[in-house]
């Protein structure tokens, strides 16, 4: 599952080893998988997106490389169950947080690298990231959130920008609902959206104007 047999067995279980349990563990080679993971996400998505400028590309690589989208690797990979972790943060779930996930990712890629060289480095983490790779926006939208794309595509336009009216707000203090209303001008659009924020809440009523924007509709409330 993981692409690589360890001709040294030491290296991956020292990779799966968190810093609870003792020494060695994978914090040294977590620094070294770091390094490698840019790089063979750098290239991939240098020859994935011939004509994208380095703006659009360092937003790419970031999206793909955050610890969120690490950690989904590594559970796909089912490494939480393989971790070695001091029975503290066993008992405190460590092995299913994010950051122990993502950190045990690049400490494998380091271990897989000292290994069996950069080739079987690449070989091996490249088709971890590639349904990933394939599945992002154009290279104008990614790592851009809703706001920030309706404001845009309404510049380019030489247009009035959105208005954002927050609508409600109830619940108790730590399970708050919010809805907002985004309404553009030109063309006279009007949508709502619901969130946990009221930045939430805007996110999600934009990406309901931009639906209609980029769909070709004239616009109506």
């Amino acid at each position: 599952m993981i692409g690589h047999v360890f001709r040294d067995p030491g290296l991956l279980a020292q990779a799966l080893t968190h810093r609870s349990a003792g020494a060695p563990h994978n914090e040294r080679l977590e620094f070294l998988g770091d390094a490698l993971v840019n790089l063979i996400v750098a290239e991939a998505l240098y020859a994935h997106w011939p004509k994208a400028d380095e703006g659009a590309l360092t937003r790419a690589r970031a999206e793909l490389v955050r610890e969120s989208s690490l950690a989904a690797i590594a559970r796909a990979l089912d490494l939480g169950a393989r971790l070695t972790m001091g029975p503290g943060e066993m008992k405190t779930g460590g092995h299913r947080r994010d950051s122990v996930l993502a950190d045990a990712l690049e400490a494998l890629v380091g271990a897989i690298y000292l290994d069996g060289g950069f080739e079987a480095c690449r070989r091996a983490v490249l088709p971890w990231f590639e349904p990933a790779i394939a599945a992002l926006p154009p290279p104008s939208r990614v790592g851009k959130d809703a706001k920030t794309r309706l404001q845009e595509w309404l510049q380019a336009r030489q247009r009035p920008l959105p208005v954002y009216h927050l609508l409600a707000e109830q619940g108790d203090e730590h399970a708050r609902t919010f809805r907002v209303a985004c309404e553009t001008v030109q063309p006279p659009l009007r949508r709502e959206g619901e969130g946990a924020s009221r930045r939430a809440a805007e996110q999600v009523a934009a990406e309901a104007v931009l639906r209609v924007l980029e769909g070709g509709a004239g616009g109506e409330s």
